[in-house]
């Protein structure tokens, strides 16, 4: 079992998910990022200087009564809370990770369909008409039976 277990784990196909798994994680903070630091700002200063982040509902109140300035104002005092500005955040964040994956996908299908499309190449060999062997297609006579061949 455990000779099974070191040939998949050694397998390229294994390799490439870890590495995918390590890029796609990366990518994710980089998105996370773009989506809170650059993208959110701007649009919730268009709708009144909202910040997303801190847009809850108060289920029930903590230690420290209510009304809280911000969503970490509500955690420090043990508020119950339901984040929709978070998960506005998280879902245009989503947006973005899977728009730059369809726009990955696309590439790769595009190259595959250039390399389908592709001629095919030209023939080097013909088949001599007396004993069905291969042959350059500039040969005279066949180098196996030795038939004098029609030139065209």
């Amino acid at each position: 079992m455990l000779k099974e277990f070191k040939e998949f784990a050694v397998k390229g196909n294994v390799v490439d998910m870890a590495v995918g798994i390590i890029i796609g994680g990366a990518f994710g903070t980089i998105v996370k990022s773009l989506v809170a630091d650059i993208l959110m700002p701007p649009i919730g200063l268009l709708l009144g200087g909202v910040d997303f982040t801190n847009l809850f509902v108060l289920l029930k109140e903590g230690e420290t009564p209510a009304p809280y300035a911000a969503l970490s104002d509500a955690s420090d005092a043990g508020a119950v809370t339901v984040n929709y500005g978070l998960f506005v955040n998280n879902v245009i964040a989503f947006l973005i990770v899977g728009f730059a994956v369809f726009l990955l996908v696309r590439a790769i299908n595009r190259m595959k369909r250039k390399e389908e499309a592709a001629p095919a190449a030209e023939p080097t060999t013909k088949e001599c008409p007396y004993c069905a062997t291969p042959i350059p297609i500039p040969a005279t006579r066949c180098p196996h039976c030795t038939s004098a061949l029609e030139v065209a």
